[in-house]
């Protein structure tokens, strides 16, 4: 479940109210697009008889900072914000340009980031409840013992 990235680990870390980490101040941007749109350029995309790079994102941007604090209201986590010292290397900016995507394919994102985020907070919500009950039902070998009768 944990990837590694923005999205999984806010919403793990709330969950399981957690420290949210940030690394840096937070003023860093991000543009979070939710997985039906970019699908659904995609399938537009490979539909269609363009063959050059065509960016398939969301254009609006937030800050981490943001971000994690949204997160954090919309699981009503108890999780305060860490900040880290920023990752070398991280760009302070992400955002597409998706006007070719909007010109050659008619194309643009249609769900709204707060219902996206609602869908994965959701998600990660349910996951987190099947690999508890998972591990609550699986036996481990220094947990249980086992007889030989003849």
């Amino acid at each position: 479940m944990n990837d590694g990235r923005v999205v999984s680990n806010f919403i793990l870390q709330a969950l399981k109210d957690e420290p949210i980490t940030i690394y840096g101040d937070g003023e860093q941007t991000r543009s979070f697009q939710y997985v039906q749109d970019l699908v659904e350029g995609l399938v537009l995309l490979m539909n269609s008889n363009y063959t050059k790079p065509v960016n398939i994102g969301n254009p609006n941007e937030r800050t981490i900072k943001q971000f994690a604090e949204l997160i954090r209201k919309k699981v009503g986590s108890k999780s305060k914000i860490d900040y880290l010292p920023a990752v070398e290397d991280d760009p302070q900016r992400r955002r597409p340009d998706i006007s070719l995507a909007k010109r050659v394919l008619e194309w643009k994102p249609v769900v709204m980031f707060e219902d996206g985020i609602q869908k994965t907070i959701e998600y990660f919500r349910n996951e987190l409840s099947r690999s508890h009950h998972l591990d609550r039902n699986i036996p481990h070998p220094d947990t249980y013992t086992v007889t030989y009768s003849s």
